[in-house]
C-alpha cells in the first residue's frame, strides 16, 4: 500500500500537469506551442541541463557509466526497431525514429525529479542528452536523409550539455548570481514541457490507432526490456539503474512527430503513435516505477 501511493504522488504530478495543457487548448484557449517549445528548448532545459550537471555531487564514475549504457541503449534498440520495421514491412523513415525515440524530456525529467530529487534529475540529464543528441542527428537523418550530423552542435541543450560536463569535470562553479538566475531559469522547464505536452497531444489528429496500439506495446516491451538488461550488465547503481529504464521506456516523443511533419514522412501515423503511447504511459510508467523503485 505505502509503494502504490508512493508511486501515485510520483506520476500524479507529471500526468496532471500535462492535464492541464490539453484541457486549457480544448476549452479553446490560445496556447502558441512554437513560441513556447522555443522559450524552453532554447533557455529553460539547457538552464536545466547546465544548472544539473555542474552541481551534481553525483561521482564522475556512476555518470560515466549511464552515458555509455544510454549509448548501448539507443544503439541496440535502433537496431532492433530497424529489424521489426523491416520483418513488419513498416515504412522505415515514418516509424523507426518514433520506436527508438522517447519522451525523455518533458515526461523523463520532470518523473525523474519527483522519484528521486536531484540525484535522480542528473542522471536524467544525462540520459536526456544522449537522447536529444540521437534525435538531432540520427533522428534526423533516417527520416531526411540529408541533414548534416553537425547541426546538433546548434542546438542549445548539446552546448549546456558539453559545457556542464566541462564545468563537472573540472570542477569550477558559476558566480553565485549566475547560477542563481540560471537555476530560476531552468525551474520553469518542468511545468512548461508538461503542460505543452498535454497542448500537443490535444491538437494531435491519430491515423490507424490499433496498428499504432501495437507498436506501442512492443516499442514499450522492447525499450524496457532492454534498458533493465542493459541497467543490469553495467552494474548501474539503483537510482541510475530506475532512470535508465524509465527514461528509455518513455512513449514516444512529441518531437519525433514534428520531425516527420517537417520531412514529410506519414506524420499522421507518427501523431497516432505519440497519442497511444502517451495515453499507455499512463498505466506503463507506474508499473514500471514500483518495480525499480
Amino acid at each position: 500500500m505505502d509503494l502504490t501511493l508512493k508511486v501515485i504522488e510520483i506520476t500524479a504530478p507529471v500526468f496532471l500537469l500535462a492535464a492541464i495543457g490539453f484541457v486549457w487548448v480544448k476549452l479553446g484557449f490560445e496556447y502558441r506551442v512554437q513560441f513556447v517549445t522555443r522559450l524552453s528548448m532554447t533557455l529553460a532545459v539547457p538552464a536545466l541541463i547546465f544548472v544539473a550537471l555542474m552541481e551534481t555531487e553525483i561521482p564522475a564514475e556512476d555518470l560515466s557509466r549511464i552515458s555509455l549504457a544510454a549509448i548501448a541503449g539507443y544503439t541496440l534498440a535502433s537496431l532492433l526497431a530497424w529489424a521489426l520495421v523491416v520483418i513488419t514491412r513498416l515504412d522505415l523513415r515514418t516509424y523507426l525514429t518514433p520506436i527508438v525515440m522517447g519522451n525523455t524530456g518533458n515526461i523523463g525529467l520532470p518523473l525523474a525529479f519527483f522519484a528521486y530529487g536531484d540525484e535522480g534529475l542528473g542522471y536524467a540529464v544525462v540520459v536526456f542528452a544522449v537522447s536529444a543528441i540521437y534525435a538531432f542527428t540520427v533522428g534526423v537523418w533516417l527520416v531526411s536523409r540529408s541533414n548534416s550530423p553537425l547541426a546538433m552542435f546548434k542546438e542549445p541543450m548539446v552546448g549546456a550539455t558539453l559545457l556542464g560536463a566541462l564545468f563537472l569535470w573540472q570542477s569550477w562553479q558559476t558566480p553565485l548570481v549566475v547560477t542563481n538566475t540560471l537555476s530560476l531559469l531552468g525551474q520553469m522547464a518542468i511545468p512548461l514541457m508538461l503542460i505543452t505536452l498535454g497542448v500537443a497531444v490535444a491538437r494531435l489528429t491519430p491515423d490507424n490507432l490499433g496498428r499504432s496500439l501495437w507498436i506501442a506495446l512492443v516499442k514499450l516491451a522492447l525499450c524496457a526490456g532492454l534498458a533493465w538488461g542493459i541497467a543490469t550488465w553495467f552494474a548501474l547503481p539503483d537510482v541510475a539503474f530506475g532512470i535508465l529504464v524509465l527514461q528509455l521506456a518513455a512513449p514516444a516523443a512529441v518531437t519525433s512527430y514534428m520531425i516527420a511533419e517537417k520531412y514529410g514522412a506519414d506524420a499522421q501515423a507518427v501523431a497516432g503513435l505519440v497519442v497511444v503511447s502517451t495515453l499507455l504511459a499512463v498505466l506503463s510508467l507506474p508499473v514500471l516505477l514500483g518495480l525499480v523503485l
